[in-house]
């Protein structure tokens, strides 16, 4: 990179993702104490991992990665039709089972479903400024989403699901997209709610939607994870239990303890200060990422920087709301955080895309 570059860079994103691994790994060391720490080992190494390929994926040009993308997105297309036929995990079939690592195809697939819908929308766009808004067109961007999207449901994982829509409205807002079709898709999920509740949601996510309304009527079933979470949040107070400390973290009670309940580890053990420093740190995260889908050079960058703001957004409210007894329960890892070599490489692939896209800027273009 060349000086101008590294000295646009919005380096404040990388820090704030550093941060919450660290803190992430204190957790996990904390949370893996019975099991010889093996996931706080094996987290260690995919941060290497990591930040290696994310690294790397600084020094491509985004704009190059767009134009492959085509062809990316038609190999996780494959990938996640193949793994319908693997032995589910925890009841999803979401992971090729490769020995040393579980490769989570939904994951990855997020970055390259994001550039390939920003291939799209630049092309429509190109040839006809607002052409976004015409329905043939926009039927073709929402095509692009539906393939991965049912996919990704049929595991089913519907929370890695969501995470891909939030993301494209987030993409259709950046391009333009008109108020009219923003009100008439809230008006029609107001709508729909009721009947996607009774006639299309399979059993066991009803029994979700149940029991985050009322996870005391099934206390020691369905209900039982949210109430110990809750109970852990709870008994952590202003600076928490202490580290290796937590009741409900170190008896088992809470699981999982590593994935998707990390962050009510965090709340037990180190209480509400470090988990109320998580939320701002979440929240300057997505301000920096919007600042730089905002002074993007091109409207490329700014689609990408949407994109990957999108799946922050999501999962920082789902997984916290969820741990919280707010929102029903998904099985949305928390970025940075939560145990997983899949969705850790996923978080810093994105975190070096925006790094990728802010060293590019001209920021003196913005000055009045």
């Amino acid at each position: 990179m060349r000086k101008r570059e590294l000295k646009n860079i919005e380096w404040s994103i990388g820090m704030i993702a550093i941060i919450l691994c660290i803190i992430g790994l204190v957790a996990l060391f904390s949370a893996t104490q019975e099991t010889e720490h093996d996931d706080f080992n094996k987290q260690c190494i995919w941060l290497v991992i990591s930040v290696v390929i994310g690294i790397i994926t600084m020094l491509i040009d985004y704009e190059a990665m767009v134009k492959i993308s085509p062809i990316i997105y038609g190999i996780f297309i494959l990938l996640l039709i193949a793994v319908l036929f693997t032995q589910p995990i925890n009841g999803a079939k979401s992971w090729f089972d490769i020995g040393f690592f579980s490769l989570q195809p939904g994951e990855f697939a997020k970055i390259f479903v994001i550039l390939f819908l920003t291939y799209a929308i630049t092309k429509i766009q190109a040839r006809d400024r607002g052409n976004i808004n015409k329905p043939l067109q926009l039927l073709i961007v929402l095509a692009i989403l539906a393939v991965p999207v049912l996919l990704i449901i049929k595991q089913p994982d519907y929370g890695t699901a969501a995470a891909f829509m939030v993301s494209m409205v987030f993409m259709l807002i950046t391009a333009g997209i008109d108020k009219k079709y923003i009100i008439g898709t809230i008006i029609l999920v107001v709508v729909s709610v009721p009947l996607i509740y009774n006639l299309v949601l399979p059993e066991h996510a009803k029994k979700r939607i149940d029991i985050f309304l009322n996870p005391e009527s099934d206390p020691r079933g369905a209900g039982y994870n949210i109430i110990q979470s809750k109970l852990a949040i709870g008994a952590g107070g202003l600076t928490g239990m202490g580290l290796l400390k937590g009741n409900q973290t170190q008896l088992g009670f809470l699981y999982p303890k590593t994935t998707d309940f990390i962050f009510a580890v965090i709340g037990e053990e180190m209480g509400f200060v470090i988990a109320a420093t998580i939320i701002i740190l979440y929240v300057v995260l997505i301000t920096k990422s919007l600042y730089v889908a905002k002074t993007a050079k091109d409207e490329t960058g700014s689609l990408i920087a949407s994109g990957i703001t999108g799946i922050f957004v999501f999962h920082m409210i789902e997984n916290i709301g969820m741990v919280m007894g707010l929102l029903p329960i998904t099985g949305v890892p928390l970025p940075f955080i939560s145990y997983g070599g899949s969705s850790l490489i996923t978080n810093f692939i994105c975190i070096a895309l925006l790094l990728n896209i802010s060293s590019k800027r001209q920021k003196t273009i913005f000055v009045k």
